[in-house]
């Protein structure tokens, strides 16, 4: 991934450095474990584990040569170790160093979105408490609909943001296993001891059976959850989006000091950040589609979707990383406009308690479709005539002879759309 969309501590981990230090601590307690088995002597593993290390500079001069990243990895080592080297790789094959590594990277790469989203849930959480009771006109097919608040819009985005952890937290458990079980997976060569020693010393689980790779649905699942997790992200950014439009300017991203929001226009405020994430989001749900293209491997395996992997599980880490980390300053930092959600609110001249009108119009008697009709005409009375919607509604006399001018006042009261706010907010958890 270009640096620009990079944070430090989730590139580290994809870095050749990391990637072979895994990769040595693979080999290094596979070693462990043939010593325990008599297979290598004390000796031996003694000066293995004193001399092991590994360039990654010598590694890709190596690998000019072998065409083939792991024997230009041993054989690196080897250069370190010497003679005692020869017990190093003893009965593994390449993808039993290769996709145990990766996934112990996968881990780590799953614990900082983890730790991601628990730090957004926390933001939310806030920005909802704060606008609980910010009244605004809620749409539907982008037309006003009936009154909601902003904190309700926000807590909706938090339950999400749950349920987006969750499948990580259930994708790291995936995704949480070795396999030292040799060229097939048949155990031919290598005893499932050392599987289940190296495993344990990596925090892995050993899988229950492989041929010679892990089976890649386990990273199809991982890379549908950073998917899913980054489509939220932008579902939640495009809203932002659009309430900062012109004619709705309801919210708007912060806008900082000196920041330039058009070459050519000065007045420009544009929401960049949330079309940013939009933008990002595509490459996520792309990424995820090439996982499970990955699954269909020839046999006991191809290594068809090895250089796949080497681009989207970096990309698609480090990107739901960069967007998780703008996202939480985006809405730590939001401008909510709670006067023009008012203007906007009444814009629509009290239409939007039509809805009410008509449980309480049936509530007295009318058929449904007598009350919707009615109900209809007044709404387009209303927008024909330039005047209130509860005017409109005063003056029908089909209506007035089932509903007082008291009871239409209490029709109208906007507090009503706030009475289940409280519940709805604990029920979340919030």
């Amino acid at each position: 991934m270009i640096q620009r969309y990079s944070l430090p501590r989730m590139s580290a981990i994809w870095s050749d450095e990391n990637r072979f230090r895994k990769m040595l601590d693979v080999e290094l307690f596979a070693c462990e474990a043939l010593a325990k088995l008599g297979k290598i002597p004390k000796s031996s593993l003694f000066q293995i584990q004193k001399k092991a290390r590994f360039s990654v500079e010598r590694i890709r001069e190596i690998e000019l040569a072998t065409n083939h990243d792991v024997i230009a990895f041993i054989k690196n080592v080897s250069e370190y170790i010497g003679e005692d080297a020869k017990y190093v790789h003893m009965g593994l094959t390449s993808s039993d160093v290769l996709d145990t590594a990766l996934s112990v990277q996968m881990r780590e790469a799953c614990d900082i979105l983890i730790e991601d989203m628990r730090k957004l849930l926390k933001i939310l959480a806030r920005k909802a408490r704060l606008h609980k009771r910010t009244l605004m006109a809620g749409r539907t097919h982008s037309v006003h609909a009936e009154p909601t608040t902003f904190g309700l819009k926000i807590a909706l985005y938090y339950d999400e943001t749950k349920r987006g952890l969750e499948r990580l937290v259930r994708a790291r458990e995936v995704i949480s296993v070795g396999k030292i079980s040799g060229a097939v997976g048949t155990y031919a060569n290598i005893d499932p001891f050392v599987e289940a020693y190296t495993c344990k010393k990596l925090k892995l689980r050993p899988a229950k059976v492989s041929n010679q790779v892990l089976q890649r649905d386990r990273h199809a699942e991982f890379l549908n959850a950073i998917a899913i997790a980054g489509t939220s992200l932008e579902k939640f950014a495009t809203e932002f989006r659009n309430l900062q439009h012109t004619e709705i300017g309801e919210v708007e991203e912060h806008f900082a000091k000196g920041q330039k929001g058009s070459s050519a226009m000065p007045h420009k405020k544009n929401p960049i950040t949330c079309e940013r994430i939009a933008g990002l989001a595509r490459i996520l749900r792309a990424n995820a589609i090439v996982s499970m293209e990955n699954m269909v491997l020839w046999h006991e395996r191809d290594i068809s979707h090895s250089s796949a992997e080497r681009v989207i599980l970096p990309d698609s880490t480090i990107l739901l990383d960069y967007m998780l980390n703008k996202f939480m300053d985006i809405v730590s930092h939001l401008v909510v406009r709670e006067d023009r959600m008012s203007e906007n609110l009444n814009m629509s001249k009290g239409a939007m308690f039509s809805g009410r009108l008509l449980v309480n119009l049936i509530d007295k008697g009318l058929t449904r479709n007598e009350a919707y009709d009615k109900i209809q005409a007044c709404a387009f009375a209303s927008k024909r005539d330039a005047i209130e919607f509860k005017d409109a509604v005063l003056r029908d006399d089909g209506i007035r002879s089932v509903l007082s001018a008291k009871e239409v006042e209490e029709i109208f009261d906007i507090k009503y759309y706030m009475k289940n706010v409280d519940k709805i907010f604990r029920h979340v958890g919030i």
